[in-house]
């Protein structure tokens, strides 16, 4: 009996230490998952370092010594982007294909958030009749996160504006006209080349497919551009954003 009590007792007390180094564990796994997400979210918006860089609507000459700034930092950089109201606030890039900016900030350091970036596959000067471009989802509205706010109504119709900033000090006016929600091989949506003398082929799909649209008297001249993000829940989910960039 003496040895069957020691024995339990032993027993009780390594699955006491086995219980404690669990909840070590646990708890160390729950303060990096903290910490992790807070280092993602935070790395979402600008910093002061990159702030300083942005351009101003009534100062083009300001803009345009901003941008050759960023672009001595980083060659990749192509522009800047804002839309009102919204968190989208970011310079653009571009890179050798459509994942090297992925994970990649504008400084070249890796970060989870990445960039908002240009594809590839349009040219460098945005004069393509349609430009895709990409950023993350985030949970607090960094980057595209507030693409997806667009899928309401009141938020579309309240957030219609914004601005596309040029190297040359120029702000070229963007008026919002769509949103839509469709998958990753959408070829009206993800498919950058043939687009030319078809705009208004786009247009169309757009008003037959989009959550929210709004008339603005598209023409086959104009230029489009794409703000794309993906959707958490699905897999090959997306909301797309479509304005339209003036001259």
């Amino acid at each position: 009996m003496d040895v069957a009590a020691k024995a339990a007792k032993a027993g009780d007390r390594v699955l006491s230490m086995l219980a404690i180094v669990l909840m070590v564990i646990m708890l160390a796994f729950g303060g990096y998952s903290l910490w992790d997400t807070y280092i993602t979210m935070s790395g979402a918006f600008l910093g002061r370092d990159l702030l300083k860089y942005k351009p101003s609507v009534e100062n083009p000459e300001e803009t345009r010594l901003s941008l050759e700034e960023l672009l001595k930092i980083n060659p990749d950089t192509r522009g800047w982007i804002t839309i009102d109201g919204t968190h989208i606030d970011y310079p653009m890039v571009q890179g050798r294909d459509d994942m090297e900016y992925v994970n990649k900030e504008v400084t070249g350091e890796f970060s989870l958030s990445g960039s908002i970036f240009l594809s590839a596959y349009n040219k460098a000067d945005f004069s393509d009749p349609y430009m895709l471009t990409y950023g993350h989802h985030m949970d607090n509205g960094g980057m595209y996160g507030d693409v997806m706010e667009y899928i309401d109504k009141d938020y579309f119709d309240k957030h219609l504006t914004g601005n596309l900033f040029m190297p040359d000090g120029r702000a070229r006016k963007m008026e919002v006209f769509a949103a839509i929600e469709c998958d990753a091989y959408d070829h009206n949506i993800y498919q950058v080349d043939g687009k030319k003398g078809h705009i208004m082929e786009l247009v169309e799909y757009l008003k037959k497919h989009s959550t929210n649209f709004r008339d603005i008297g598209m023409k086959e001249s104009d230029q489009v551009m794409a703000l794309s993000t993906c959707v958490s829940l699905e897999t090959n989910g997306r909301v797309v954003v479509l304005a339209r960039v003036n001259p």
